[in-house]
């Protein structure tokens, strides 16, 4: 943050629209602006901590409330720009046919193009940086997964959207196919105002969950998630869990595709989320047969890189665990038997006993 500064020559409503108008044509697809006031948010996550429901995400744990304190974060901040980006590829395989056909690995949709993360950093900097030459100078800092902040909470405060009894953010004109990013600053632009819920009564979401990890409306216990399990987990997958994960090897999309609200989604137009090495429905067998440097390769520049191979190979061997018999899937397992990681073992020995026993 730069050192505050008095704003009341500023025309804010006007900054405000520009912003907006500058942000779409810089790829986003809504912009809007939230106060910091997170205090009923600050519990439900309090909550949530005192009750596990993080497992292994210490770093949950390591911010303390920071989290639901903006101003904590960047010292200055008033409010906080919120913006939102489409990514769901149109050019992907149907996401039903894929989880139908379990020779093929599924991927979370986010996953399939270029790295969210720089992305949408390059793209809110740059926002920040023309708003600043235009403006002069303000304190802001830019946050997309790189700070702990309570994004979803700060969207539905910036009136981009509600939170789903699934707990991910809702919007009436785009589902909730998008990613999120925030610019903390002390600039004091107007707040929108917080959309109402339109979840209803439908609980198509807590349904969908192979796993049952929305135990309750609105209540996410991230322990049984399947996208915790392949992704955040650094250990084992739990034997329990492990059938219902099917072939889903890097995330899960069950509650979004269950949603109803989902019908109003729209695809990314980005070009950098465009699927990459053929992502949306590659067989698991392929997949399998790569080596650590197949993989660093492959998926430099991809979110995917950041769980390393061993969780990849170990994510894979679950869903081969899970694929139906055939002499090419036993073959593969076979060939990775004395892996040498004792956490592929321990998966590529389940998944063999799956097949070896007729589980499948």
């Amino acid at each position: 943050m730069t050192a505050p500064r008095d704003f009341a020559e500023l025309d804010l409503s006007a900054v405000k629209r520009d912003l907006a108008a500058r942000a779409r044509e810089l790829g986003f697809d809504a912009l809007g602006v939230a106060d910091i006031d997170l205090e009923e948010d600050e519990r439900h996550l309090l909550r949530w901590l005192e009750a596990g429901y993080h497992g292994e995400m210490r770093y949950m744990e390591r911010h303390g409330l920071m989290r639901s304190r903006p101003a904590a974060l960047a010292p200055g901040s008033v409010c906080v720009i919120c913006v939102r980006m489409n990514y769901r590829p149109p050019e992907a395989r149907d996401a039903f046919e894929v989880l139908g056909r379990h020779e093929l690995a599924y991927l979370s949709r986010y996953a399939l193009g270029r790295d969210y993360h720089k992305v949408m950093r390059r793209a809110l900097a740059r926002l920040a940086a023309e708003l600043s030459e235009r403006i002069g100078p303000f304190g802001h800092r830019v946050c997309v997964d790189s700070a702990p902040v309570l994004e979803k909470a700060l969207a539905r405060s910036a009136g981009l959207g509600w939170i789903g009894k699934h707990t991910n953010l809702l919007a009436r004109d785009a589902g909730s196919w998008f990613f999120l990013g925030e610019i903390l600053t002390d600039l004091p632009l107007p707040a929108d105002s917080r959309p109402v819920s339109h979840c209803g009564t439908c609980e198509a979401c807590i349904t969908a969950c192979p796993t049952r990890a929305i135990i309750a409306p609105y209540r996410l216990d991230a322990r049984r998630c399947i996208s915790y399990l392949t992704i955040e987990n650094p250990g084992p997958i739990a034997p329990e869990f492990r059938a219902a994960i099917g072939n889903r090897i890097y995330g899960c999309d069950d509650c979004q595709l269950a949603c109803p609200w989902n019908k109003f989604a729209r695809d990314a137009s980005h070009p950098d989320f465009k699927v990459r090495h053929r992502l949306d429905a590659p067989r698991l067998t392929e997949l399998f047969a790569w080596t650590a440097r197949d993989f660093e390769e492959r998926m430099r520049g991809s979110a995917i890189r950041r769980i390393g191979y061993e969780r990849w190979s170990r994510n894979i061997a679950v869903a081969l665990g899970n694929a139906p018999s055939a002499p090419a899937v036993s073959a593969a397992l076979a060939q990775r038997r004395e892996d040498a990681s004792p956490l592929v073992r321990e998966h590529v020995a389940w998944a063999l006993s799956r097949h070896s026993n007729g589980a499948r």
